[in-house]
């Protein structure tokens, strides 16, 4: 049994014992898929979100946005992006996402937003690039909302841009992992002539972490010819 399996679907089991009926237990009765999947056959959902901050103890959650990704097919038709309605103020940080109080103020509140995501993520590996965000922020939302917390399976982009680049024959030429901004969405795009889009939108940022995705799925498995990828491999 993988770490993976250990942990992530421990604690889903674990959070069944305590929570009841409602969209948190409806998500948590569904199994995380199994590590040994292979990466054509994975169910994913890629997950972006905004927020006034980026600790989910003193922060607000203020977007989601979500696309399925199927095997190596982004389902362009499952995209959802929804507005928090919180009755708070955006401050300054809507300066980075454009999301000012008057479109806030057309949202939904947050039970509803995170109540549409968890029936789209159920059964699927949450995919995001820094998901540290997302699980953070989501873990807390559900655990303010209905007593516990958000247990998932996870792809981190991120994680798997480091990891292409420490292996990069032609790394040197690159840059590495460590240089200021290497990791970032936007550069590991770029890297793989993938197109420009605008930042901070939480759907828009859905698609180009899916898109990153399946870039670096082909590299991984143009490094391992003749072998399955799992998702053991990518997490």
């Amino acid at each position: 049994m993988s770490l993976f399996r250990r942990t992530a679907d421990h604690r889903r089991v674990r959070a069944l014992r305590t929570v009841g009926p409602g969209p948190l237990r409806d998500y948590l009765e569904v199994p995380l898929p199994d590590p040994a999947t292979p990466v054509d056959d994975l169910a994913l959902l890629a997950v972006d979100i905004e927020t006034t901050g980026l600790d989910p103890r003193t922060d607000r959650l203020l977007s989601i946005g979500w696309i399925p990704v199927d095997g190596r097919a982004i389902i362009l038709a499952g995209g959802r992006r929804v507005v928090v309605r919180d009755g708070g103020e955006v401050g300054r940080s809507a300066t980075v996402h454009g999301l000012t109080d008057d479109v806030l103020a057309s949202g939904m509140p947050l039970e509803e937003a995170v109540q549409e995501l968890l029936p789209n993520l159920a059964g699927r590996v949450l995919l995001a690039h820094f998901a540290g965000i997302e699980t953070g922020f989501l873990s807390r939302a559900c655990q303010r909302i209905w007593g516990g917390e958000l247990p998932c399976a996870v792809v981190d982009t991120m994680v798997l841009e480091r990891r292409a680049l420490d292996e990069r024959p032609h790394r040197h030429a690159w840059g590495g992992a460590a240089e200021p901004g290497a990791l970032r969405l936007a550069a590991a795009r770029e890297r793989r002539g993938l197109p420009v889009y605008r930042a901070h939108e939480a759907l828009t940022d859905a698609l180009a972490c899916a898109e990153l995705y399946l870039a670096q799925c082909a590299e991984l498995a143009a490094r391992r010819p003749g072998t399955t990828v799992t998702l053991r491999q990518v997490t």
